[in-house]
């Protein structure tokens, strides 16, 4: 599969053109007391309250992510496109308290999406070269901060956590179709 950029250049962020702000995202009974607070949000500048809150509270993977990462080298796929894990050594160096998190800006939940759908296509051999790879994870990005694209809820919610922070668990019942052998697929595996 050939990728075109439209929105994107090759080797500068998608982001570079897009202006980000922080913002609270905070969730009130009708009695004024605090349900839900999340202060400094990153966001796309244009992104209206909503959406922002929409983000933060539903979509925010809001535990389990590790606040130092390393890659898992895998041979034929390129450096850039490596899953990430817990840097356990790293961790150790941090107070317990800054060692696990949750995620707290959009560009986080962008890569996060982007980077699994594009790791999955180049596993799957859909891309024509390594740029048609990197062109579809930047135009990906830059879409889904200009809210051009969007996916379905347990796309936000699911995908890419186990490509972007190692995190895992046990089958739930889900199914997929294995790319290589075309056959259904029990899933042993909650995330990957």
């Amino acid at each position: 599969m050939r990728i075109e950029r439209r929105y994107t250049k090759a080797d500068q962020s998608p982001y570079a053109a897009i202006d980000f702000r922080l913002t609270t995202s905070e969730i009130r009974n009708p009695d004024g007391s605090v349900v839900f607070r999340l202060e400094n949000v990153e966001v796309p500048e244009f992104w209206s309250q909503v959406a922002s809150d929409v983000l933060a509270q539903k979509y925010f993977r809001k535990a389990g992510v590790a606040s130092r990462l390393k890659k898992v080298e895998e041979e034929t796929v390129p450096s850039w496109l490596w899953r990430s894990v817990p840097d356990t050594e790293a961790l150790a160096l941090l107070p317990e308290s800054e060692r696990i998190g949750g995620e707290h800006s959009a560009k986080q939940v962008f890569d996060r999406l982007a980077g699994c759908w594009t790791y999955w296509g180049w596993k799957g051999s859909y891309f024509s070269s390594e740029e048609d790879a990197k062109a579809f994870y930047d135009e990906l990005r830059f879409m889904l901060a200009k809210q051009m694209v969007a996916p379905n809820s347990p796309q936000w919610f699911n995908t890419g956590l186990h490509w972007a922070y190692g995190v895992d668990g046990p089958g739930q019942g889900h199914y997929y179709v294995d790319w290589k052998t075309g056959k259904l697929t029990k899933s042993k595996s909650s995330y990957e």
